[in-house]
C-alpha cells in the first residue's frame, strides 16, 4: 500500500505567497508603479523576472532575500503533517509541484528542516547569475489551453506517475493538497478513488464549488481543509485498514466534505 501526496506550495504548505512576499525586500516595502502595472496576464514568471532585477538594482542579494524568505509563516498545523509523512516514508511518496521556484522553496524547507519529507519537487528553476541577481525561468513548455504557459501541474503529475510506474511504483490513492487556480487541472485528472483538497475559501475550492452538474468534469473524492491538522487527520484514516469501509458506508459525507 503506497499513497501519494501532491502539495502546492503558496497559500499551502506556507501560509502567504513567496512571491508576493519577497516585495517585502523592496524600499519601503513596495514596488514602483510602473513595474506593478508591467504584469501581463498569464506571464506572472517574466514579470517576477522583472522584479528580481529591480531588487538587484537596489543592491539586495541572496542574504537578504533569504532572511525574507525563510520568516514566511508556516500554515496552521503543516510541521506537524510533514513531521508526520517523514515518519512514514514506507507509506507515503511525497512531491511538490509549484509556481515559485527552486531557491525560494529549497530556502524555505531546509531552514525547517523538511527537505528529506519530499521525494521531487517541480517549480520554476532559478538561480543568482555571477552579478548577485537572482534569475528565473519557466518549468517547461506545453499546450494546455487552462494553465499558464510556464507550467501545467497536470502534464508533471502525469509524467511523474508515468515514471514511476515504469519504477514498478504504482499507487493506492493519489491525494492532491492545494489551493489555488492552476490546482484545477492537475485535479481534474485524479480518479474516483484519489482524493482532491483544496484549501477552504481559496480558489480552487471556489471553482470546485461552482461545477455543475454534481461537480460533473471532477471524478475524485473531495475533502476540504483549512489547517494542516485536517489534512493530517484525513492521513490517518487512510493507513487504518477500515478506510474503503468508511468512505464506502450508508454514512458518507456528500461529494464535498469538511472536517
Amino acid at each position: 500500500m503506497m499513497f501519494l501526496l501532491v502539495f502546492d506550495f503558496d497559500h499551502t504548505i506556507i501560509d502567504d505567497n513567496s512571491d508576493t512576499w519577497i516585495v517585502n525586500c523592496a524600499p519601503g516595502r513596495k514596488l514602483p508603479n510602473v513595474l506593478q502595472n508591467s504584469y501581463e496576464r498569464g506571464k506572472w514568471t517574466e514579470y517576477m523576472g522583472r522584479v528580481f532585477r529591480y531588487l538587484g538594482d537596489q543592491g539586495i542579494r541572496e542574504d537578504e532575500m533569504k532572511g525574507m524568505m525563510t520568516a514566511i509563516p508556516f500554515t496552521t498545523g503543516m510541521h506537524e503533517l510533514l513531521n508526520f509523512v517523514s515518519q512514514r516514508k514506507d507509506m507515503f511518496d511525497c512531491i511538490i509541484i509549484s509556481d515559485s521556484n527552486t531557491m525560494f522553496i529549497n530556502w524555505i524547507l531546509r531552514s525547517a528542516n523538511f527537505q528529506g519529507v519530499f521525494d521531487k519537487i517541480f517549480t520554476n528553476p532559478a538561480a543568482f547569475d555571477d552579478f548577485g541577481y537572482l534569475a528565473v525561468q519557466n518549468f517547461h513548455t506545453h499546450q494546455c489551453p487552462e494553465c499558464p504557459p510556464n507550467l501545467c501541474k497536470r502534464k508533471v503529475l502525469e509524467q511523474f506517475i508515468g515514471v514511476q510506474l515504469q519504477n514498478g511504483v504504482q499507487y493506492t490513492k493519489i491525494v492532491y493538497v492545494g489551493d489555488g487556480r492552476n490546482d484545477l487541472c492537475p485535479v481534474k485528472s485524479l480518479k474516483p478513488n484519489d482524493v482532491t483538497m483544496p484549501r477552504e475559501g481559496y480558489a480552487l475550492h471556489k471553482r470546485i464549488s461552482q461545477m455543475s452538474p454534481a461537480f460533473a468534469s471532477l471524478q475524485s473524492y473531495v475533502v476540504i481543509w483549512s489547517t494542516g491538522f485536517e489534512i493530517l487527520s484525513y492521513l490517518k484514516l487512510l493507513i487504518e485498514d477500515n478506510v474503503k469501509t468508511i468512505e464506502k458506508s450508508e454514512n458518507k459525507p456528500e461529494k464535498i466534505a469538511y472536517i
